[in-house]
């Protein structure tokens, strides 16, 4: 049987640094790889990490999201695989304990304070709000 995990790390790998040929999301993913696997049992969910020829974060490169199964979804851009891999697995740590994925900005770690392009919410999210302001 297999299983599929409750939550994904997506990042861009077309994201160019400006003015390069440098597209550093292969790389990322699978530095990012590497420390969630590190992290072991300090992540209580799996996480699959992947990666998609764009995110339109074209001008932030390079963009990576987080989603979850009924959980908000984060984009986040400027991110640095040489830098940035210790914050992006501690918000894994803490993504995969918010039940809805909602989270203050104070609450992210390091760099993805300032470094968040969007948060959308999930559909039943969405869905229930809209329910809400209907009654």
């Amino acid at each position: 049987m297999t299983t599929h995990p409750n939550h994904k790390i997506t990042a861009c790998t077309s994201c160019r640094h400006n003015g390069t040929d440098c597209r550093p999301g292969s790389e990322l993913i699978e530095k990012l790889r590497a420390a969630i696997a590190a992290a072991g049992d300090t992540i209580s969910e799996d996480f699959e990490i992947s990666g998609v020829a764009c995110m339109a974060g074209c001008d932030r490169p390079c963009t990576v999201a987080y989603h979850g199964s009924r959980k908000a979804t984060y984009l986040f851009g400027d991110v640095d695989p040489t830098v940035d891999i210790n914050d992006l697995v501690t918000f894994a740590q803490q993504y995969a304990y918010l039940h809805d994925g909602w989270c203050s900005s104070v609450n992210r770690p390091g760099k993805l304070r300032k470094s968040t392009l969007a948060r959308v919410p999930s559909y039943i999210i969405a869905l229930q709000a809209s329910d809400v302001r209907a009654s």
